[in-house]
This record gives structure tokens, C-alpha cells and sequence, in this order.
């Protein structure tokens, strides 16, 4: 008798189990079911000071944070159900923390990136706006020292933030 129950108890646990869908998803995005391919269009750069790297470098990361955080498949050439496209409309730089002698101790380096993003599943998702990020650096260094390096921990932050805003939702 005690081995029906145990058995019948076994049976129900599983059958619970099975038929209760948990979904976790540990790259922190909430994206449909229903979305399969994102897009990513190349962002021209727009901004009074131009640094000739900067589209095609964000454009590919912004690729590479969708490839790899997600599984959704990249549609080149043609739109996807995530559509992303837009303009490098900032890139500049300025003094910060003027000293007694009218110098600087701090330069600022800061990008501007309008993203317009489109759901074609859940189009109230959809946004266009500026996103922004900066990184300080001190005044003895000349920019072109230490450009490469802030300009990728601001596409980062960028990225991150366009990222959380499209999927995750933040």
C-alpha cells in the first residue's frame, strides 16, 4: 500500500512539473516568444566632430551585443522584427574642473547616439531617442593617447543602455 502511494505521489509531482511552463531567461531579456530576427542599419555619423571609426565600430557592436545576448538571427540585408537604425549626432569634447590658473585638470569625451527602434511584434515598444555617455580623462593626455580606449567604454555604456531599453525594457 505505501509503495501505491508513494508511486501515485511520484506521478503527480511530475505531471505538475510538466505541465507548469517556468521561463528564466539569464541574458535579462523579456523579448516575445514571437520575435525571431533583429536588424541593425548603418548609423552615419552626423556629429560636428567626426571621428571616422565611430559608425562602423558601433554599428558592428551594436550587432555583436544582439548575437550574442540573444537568439535571434540577424537579418542583413532587410528588416527584422527588432529594427534598429539612426545617427552618431555627438562627439565632442570639454574642459572640466577649471583650476585657479584658467587650466583644465579634466577633459570630458562625450557621444551622442539617436536610435530608432522599431518592434513589429509589440510595436508599443517602440522608441526613438538620444542616447548618451561619457568618459573623463586627464587634461595632460592628449585625446588621440586615449581615444580608442574611452570610445569603446562609451559605446558600452550605449550599447548597454539600447539594449536594456529594447529588450529588457528598463
Amino acid at each position: 500500500m505505501n509503495w501505491i502511494k508513494s508511486s501515485l505521489l511520484i506521478i503527480i509531482i511530475g505531471l505538475a512539473f510538466t505541465a507548469c511552463k517556468v521561463s528564466y531567461s539569464f541574458t535579462g531579456g523579456t523579448l516575445s516568444p514571437d520575435v525571431k530576427t533583429f536588424s541593425v542599419q548603418f548609423f552615419q555619423n552626423r556629429a560636428p566632430l567626426v571621428n571616422p571609426n565611430l559608425s562602423n565600430q558601433f554599428t558592428e557592436d551594436l550587432k555583436e551585443k544582439f548575437r550574442s545576448r540573444t537568439s535571434l538571427d540577424e537579418i542583413v540585408d532587410g528588416e527584422g522584427h527588432l529594427n534598429f537604425s539612426g545617427e552618431i549626432t555627438g562627439y565632442q569634447t570639454k574642459a572640466l574642473d577649471i583650476t585657479s590658473n584658467d587650466i583644465a585638470s579634466t577633459n570630458r569625451l562625450t557621444i551622442t547616439i539617436r536610435v530608432k527602434f522599431t518592434n513589429e511584434i509589440e510595436p508599443d515598444n517602440d522608441f526613438d531617442k538620444s542616447f548618451s555617455a561619457f568618459e573623463d580623462f586627464d587634461s595632460t593626455k592628449q585625446l588621440t593617447d586615449v581615444e580608442n580606449e574611452l570610445v569603446d567604454k562609451i559605446l558600452e555604456k550605449i550599447i548597454d543602455d539600447i539594449y536594456n531599453q529594447s529588450v529588457v525594457n528598463w
